[in-house]
């Protein structure tokens, strides 16, 4: 039986806004139809249009992440189809691939021992302040975010989160060249 979502619904689950589902709908890229005078979407087709955007530019993405569960993630993940993937559980050993490296996109934890994220993300910044950052967390509201956004814009991944979260990060970024919020 097919799923059909509300733009609220497949704006929540691809966790970007409504405006960017206009958008994306405007340029005739996302798959949807018309049902009366409302756009609604087919949870089956978005995922696979998920898959198939994801292979058509590999990204060269950095995770920072002290839990080898959340690294294991993102490679499984996000190799699977087609990107190059390197993990780290350090800090330091993060800012000295992000100083050294040529990434298109940084996710990164907030709560990591020997420097939290949002210092290491200071330092990101004064390293490459172009470079797309997406911290993940399961302290959205804490002082280390409110920190952290002192010093730019980022998107946020919310923990736990699932491999369909990652890919849709990553495809935004892909698609329109930020991170997502």
């Amino acid at each position: 039986m097919t799923e059909l979502m509300t733009l609220e619904e497949v704006a929540s689950y691809l966790r970007v806004t409504k405006k960017t589902i206009h958008r994306l709908l405007e340029r005739r890229v996302i798959p949807a139809m018309k049902v009366g005078r409302h756009w609604r979407f087919d949870k089956a087709s978005i995922e696979v249009w998920l898959r198939q955007n994801s292979i058509k530019r590999a990204a060269n993405i950095l995770v920072i992440d002290d839990d080898e569960t959340v690294c294991s993630l993102f490679i499984d993940t996000l190799e699977e189809t087609g990107h190059v993937v390197t993990a780290v559980s350090e800090s330091s050993k993060g800012l000295e691939l992000v100083k050294d490296g040529d990434y298109d996109l940084v996710f990164l934890d907030l709560k990591m021992p020997e420097m939290d994220g949002a210092e290491l993300f200071r330092q990101i910044r004064v390293a490459k302040p172009k470079l797309p950052v997406t911290i993940i967390t399961g302290y959205p509201d804490s002082e280390l975010m409110t920190r952290a956004l002192t010093y730019g814009p980022f998107g946020v991944m919310n923990k736990p989160f699932r491999g369909s979260d990652i890919l849709t990060a990553v495809n935004t970024y892909l698609h329109f060249g930020v991170a997502t919020r």
